[in-house]
């Protein structure tokens, strides 16, 4: 996870760097910046009702460029970045959807409930043909919807009760504007009744039904007033313009911030005295002045504070942000923090997609799962001071230069797509080859395997966890009535060549018993060497003895005794052992053990079996490598009591064989624990 983060925020740091250098380009090739003011005398006149159509000022009785020029100037500065945008937002012929109503319920669920939005809807009553035809309405949708206005269109003939309850007996236009200036306040619906149906006329409807929501300030006392004044509103943005009303997108504005930001439109066409306005540090108009707790900021000053209703809104949202802002920008981070999954597995292509996908459920799952208490904490009514001190956070931070470059970005990068995700692949690729090339480095197999492959290696994985038990999850040793003989005589029952070889975690080895081998009375190198002509000789009467004694032993013992040792035990020839030569100590297999040993004089030394753990079986042998147990050597037991040198087993299991050399039982999984028999008390020689 914390890779993944690293790449995400270099891949942050790398389109910071590139908006730098499109900016460096963009000044060598034509001589200005995005934040460069644009004198509106240079512009043509198609330029500047290009800007006012953004702006939403009506133009429609202002034939002359030199007025046009003068409303664009009393509407705010004009700079390089905000003339660009406006120009790509024209050429741009994008079609924009309006809404089709099916009925009564569909209409209040998307209109009446929504309550910080606007909505222009044209009403086709029964039988009768539309108020505003098909080329003027597709030109009112386009028209609007740069403000943020959602539009749709209700026929009658679909809900014909709901029509006449509502009164409507022909066609017509209306409009659903927030009645009161609190967060999700009551929606009242407005008629068109004008006479003319234009697509000025009617515009100019809806910009003055929108400007009436906001507070309009015509002289300097009511200014002092309202300037000095404190009121649940922490955030409030001042106009201060020589307009008779505001624009549409700071009308606009008001509507989708309702109960968080305060509109104020400052209306200074006949003012006399500005003198107050040089008291509060206004000494210029058009200002849009935005007053905080923490102080005044005059926004167009920075980088990407356009005059414009998408560069103000993403000003706004910084500073006033709500907990769904929060959590769509938390969505998009975690998203593209996971599809860096993509680039950083290694291995075949469906290995990818599979990794991505359960990485993708993952992070949205935590996300979500995370967001729910964050939800209720903010609910409780004695955190009123947090959430205060947070968005005073916000503030502090979001008005700083660093600040308006990355919401400048932001808005370049969401305005051409194409390049956010071409840049994403390219970093992604780049992430693919320095993690393809360090793995080669380390000798990772897993690099060159193909699909097929790692396909198989999934099923096995797939089946090793269906049908054996996760050792992970178990704490060796354990006691478990499950353990018996069933699963055991299943396998023993199914061709174990036909089955796939299951994948188990390794981890159940640390588990697994471990002791040095110790013998009973150490004798020295030399006292071996001295001793070991004798102890021939010794050995050869010895075997004797040990045959003629085994001949006492009745049949039904040995066979009894054969059994228990051939389920448990592996008997080890020894040849050079420094310890007594026996392979398993039990009776009579003890003694018929001693004809293979070299040692077997009564001087002899044991084995100290004390120092093995209780359920392990006595043999002197590895039958990995099929050496004797040296003084001081580490051994490790399996489950199923057969004893080995601890390298030789941890390489036979780590290998993927995770059964006894000897028995084959499962190596992860508990036996029940073999009780060794007391010695048969043989007869005493006459």
């Amino acid at each position: 996870m914390w890779v993944k983060l690293c790449c995400l925020l270099l891949y942050f740091l790398a389109l910071f760097v590139l908006a730098r250098v499109f900016e460096a380009v963009a000044w060598y090739e034509s001589g200005f910046l995005a934040t460069q003011l644009v004198d509106p005398v240079a512009l043509s006149f198609r330029k500047l009702r290009t800007i006012l159509e953004c702006r939403g000022l009506g133009h429609s009785g202002l034939p002359e460029k030199k007025d046009v020029r003068e409303l664009v100037e009393k509407s705010g500065d004009l700079m390089e970045g905000e003339l660009y945008s406006a120009l790509k937002e024209e050429e741009a012929s994008e079609s924009v959807s309006s809404t089709n109503f099916s009925g009564e319920m569909h209409f209040y669920e998307l209109v009446e409930d929504t309550k910080d939005g606007i909505w222009l809807v044209q009403v086709i009553a029964n039988d009768r043909s539309p108020l505003v035809g098909k080329v003027h309405w597709e030109k009112m949708v386009k028209k609007v919807s740069r403000f943020g206005i959602r539009t749709g269109t209700f026929n009658c003939s679909s809900d014909p009760r709901y029509c006449k309850r509502r009164g409507w007996l022909k066609s017509t236009l209306i409009m659903s504007v927030p009645q009161t200036s609190t967060s999700k306040g009551k929606v009242m619906l407005k008629e068109y009744s004008g006479r003319k149906i234009e697509v000025e006329h009617i515009f100019k409807w809806i910009t003055a039904h929108a400007a009436s929501r906001i507070k309009t300030i015509y002289n300097s006392e009511h200014l002092k007033e309202e300037w000095n004044k404190s009121d649940q509103y922490r955030v409030k943005i001042y106009l201060f313009a020589n307009l008779d009303q505001p624009p549409a997108f700071f009308s606009a504005l008001s509507v989708k911030f309702t109960g968080r930001v305060e509109f104020i439109f400052v209306n200074m066409e006949n003012w006399d005295n500005k003198s107050y306005m040089a008291e509060i540090g206004i000494y210029k108009t058009p200002s849009y002045i935005l007053r905080t707790p923490e102080g005044i900021y005059r926004y167009g000053n920075n980088t990407g504070e356009f005059i414009s209703l998408r560069a103000m809104d993403s000003f706004l949202r910084s500073l006033q942000p709500e907990v769904n802002d929060l959590f769509v920008l938390s969505l998009v981070l975690v998203n593209l923090m996971a599809w860096m999954d993509l680039f950083i597995t290694q291995g075949a292509t469906i290995k990818r997609f599979v990794v991505l996908i359960s990485t993708l459920g993952t992070y949205n799952s935590l996300l979500i799962i995370s967001w729910l208490p964050v939800l209720g904490f903010l609910q409780l009514p004695y955190l009123d001071s947090f959430y205060e001190y947070s968005l005073k956070l916000f503030r502090y931070s979001n008005t700083t230069t660093l600040a308006s470059w990355v919401r400048a970005d932001w808005m370049f990068y969401s305005s051409h797509p194409a390049l956010f995700l071409s840049t994403y692949l390219g970093h992604g690729l780049l992430i693919d080859y320095f993690e393809k090339k360090r793995r080669r480095n380390n000798n990772t197999d897993e690099v060159n395997a193909n699909n097929l492959e790692w396909l198989s290696s999934l099923w096995d994985w797939y089946t090793s966890y269906l049908f054996h038990p996760i050792a992970s999850f178990q704490h060796f040793p354990f006691d478990s009535d499950w353990d018996e003989d069933p699963d055991l005589f299943l396998e023993r029952l199914a061709f174990p060549d036909l089955w796939l070889h299951p994948l188990i975690p390794t981890d159940y080895i640390k588990n697994l018993p471990m002791w040095r081998f110790q013998c009973l009375g150490a004798h020295s190198d030399e006292e071996m060497l001295e001793t070991f002509p004798d102890s021939e000789s010794d050995s050869d009467s010895e075997n004797k003895e040990v045959f003629s004694s085994d001949r006492e032993v009745s049949e039904d013992d040995e066979l009894s005794t054969f059994h228990r040792c051939s389920e448990g035990e592996h008997r080890c020839g020894i040849e050079t052992c420094s310890c007594a030569s026996q392979c398993c100590h039990h009776e009579p297999w003890e003694r018929k053990a001693r004809s293979y040993g070299s040692y077997s004089s009564a001087g002899d030394m044991e084995p100290d079996w004390s120092a093995w753990p209780s359920d392990m079986l006595h043999c002197t042998e590895c039958v990995v490598c099929l050496e004797n147990f040296a003084k001081g050597c580490l051994l490790m037991g399996l489950p199923c009591g057969h004893v080995f040198h601890q390298n030789c087993i941890v390489m036979w299991l780590a290998g993927g064989r995770h059964c006894c050399p000897v028995c084959r039982w499962a190596s992860y999984k508990k036996k029940q624990p073999y009780v060794h028999p007391q010695p048969l008390l043989s007869e005493p020689p006459s």
